[in-house]
């Protein structure tokens, strides 16, 4: 058993924090080798807050993200970021696109869940985008955040079948199940330091991930 003290978690949230809550549960249960330090959010009234209090964890809200600019949102997200001496941060559908010299402050500790099979479908209304383009195929990918949107190297990704007669708000309730599967997988691989970040890329159990694994839900499909 490792002796290591378990990292020091941030996770980022601007809505209803289902990522957040599915981390959280997988920490606390000591399935991920990690502690919740804060639960940040850009937005006083994301439903996620709520949450993450039931679960006894800390809250903070960023301060001048309603009114103010980017920077200003860095400055204090940085702030509490140092006072809690986060070791990894986990975006978990914060609405926010961090700037490059914010990012690489944080390379290699930062991670997202993006809700497509990137590289494709970047960006927003992927599910939409998806069925509009008749795919059959759909899924999330967990990536570490680099200054490109949605470009950092993916570490794991869960494939779902899009079904006939889809909607983009089943879509997204298949994929959003997988998505609490995949991500606190891989938080847990980082915690357990089997997930690096080296010479710009991933790096699990010592081989370099030039494409990432996949996890295939299309046998067993989720309603």
């Amino acid at each position: 058993m490792s002796t290591r003290a378990p990292l020091e978690a941030a996770i980022l949230i601007s809505g209803r924090g289902s990522n957040l809550m599915a981390i959280a549960r997988e920490c606390l249960a000591g399935h991920i080798a990690a502690r919740v330090a804060v639960v940040i959010s850009d937005r006083a009234d994301a439903p996620g807050l709520a949450g993450a209090r039931e679960l006894g964890l800390e809250t903070a809200v960023l301060k001048s993200a309603e009114s103010a600019g980017g920077a200003a949102l860095e400055v204090s997200l940085a702030a509490v970021l140092e006072a809690h001496g986060c070791d990894v941060i986990a975006l978990a559908g914060f609405m926010r696109i961090l700037s490059g010299p914010f990012v690489a402050r944080y390379v290699g500790r930062m991670f997202n869940i993006h809700p497509s099979l990137l590289p494709g479908y970047r960006g927003l209304h992927t599910h939409r985008r998806v069925l509009e383009a008749h795919d059959t195929v759909h899924g999330a990918s967990v990536h570490f955040v680099t200054a490109e949107l949605d470009a950092g190297p993916v570490v794991l990704q869960s494939r779902v079948a899009v079904m006939p007669g889809d909607t983009e708000a089943t879509l997204s309730a298949r994929v959003q199940a997988t998505e609490h599967i995949i991500y606190p997988r891989v938080l847990g691989w980082f915690a357990e330091r089997r997930l690096v970040w080296r010479d710009g890329a991933a790096w699990l159990d010592g081989r370099r991930l030039d494409t990432p694994i996949v996890e295939d839900f299309r046998a067993t499909p989720r309603s």
